[in-house]
């Protein structure tokens, strides 16, 4: 019997109101530069690929992951505005890592707050991600937080997605077994496949063919 619902955050919970590249853009206002979102976008996806994957390791990785972040940050300035000197940069960096915890940035999925409510009765309820505390802030700023018990993030977690460590971890923290877990996510590889081999039941999201109403109604 299911006790316990799981969720994935970004493309499940809640999505950038505007694109990578357009929030990036606003950054770079604040700074000082014209810089193309459209380029900062493709840059920022090419950076997101060069990033090396990280395996797992006992406890919270240093520094929230904020070096992470910034060590991507880099590789998309040295594609858009290679000449930027390090200060500059600095500059960037700190106001971008805060602008994506701001409220506005981020909006929920239309349904999301309804199915929270409907499910948070009957089920406890949790958030895997793969991110850093900053999820937190986002969380309050959309009114969801209350509706979550935990929120476990690879930054404290020490483990990423796709790798099922990070959900027999969060089991282990929340006292369930696997199979008292159904996990909600839409990533193939992160959600649907590294929850099911950690042994979670799982819900296929893939909007707009679904819903997290789907869910409900599975349930």
């Amino acid at each position: 019997m299911i006790k316990a619902i799981f969720f994935d955050a970004v493309g499940t919970l809640f999505y950038l109101t505007k694109g990578v590249g357009d929030h990036y853009a606003l950054v770079a206002d604040e700074v000082g530069l014209k810089l193309d979102p459209a380029a900062l976008d493709r840059a920022f996806f090419a950076a997101w690929e060069k990033m090396p994957s990280r395996g797992a390791i006992d406890g919270p990785r240093e520094n929230d992951d904020k070096d992470w972040w910034r060590e991507l940050v880099d590789l998309v300035l040295n594609d858009v505005a290679p000449s930027l000197n390090e200060l500059d940069r600095d500059n960037f960096f700190e106001i971008a890592y805060e602008h994506f915890a701001e409220t506005g940035v981020w909006e929920a999925y239309p349904e999301v707050v309804e199915v929270l409510e409907k499910l948070e009765p009957r089920f406890q309820l949790a958030v895997v991600s793969n991110f850093d505390g900053r999820l937190r802030l986002i969380l309050e700023h959309l009114g969801i937080s209350k509706f979550f018990k935990y929120v476990f993030v690879s930054s404290e977690i020490g483990a990423d997605k796709p790798d099922p460590e990070i959900f027999r971890r969060a089991l282990k923290f929340s006292g369930f077994a696997a199979d008292q877990v159904l996990h909600a996510g839409d990533d193939p590889e992160r959600d649907w496949k590294a929850a099911t081999a950690a042994g979670l039941s799982i819900f296929k999201l893939d909007r707009p063919k679904n819903s997290l109403r789907d869910l409900v109604a599975k349930l």
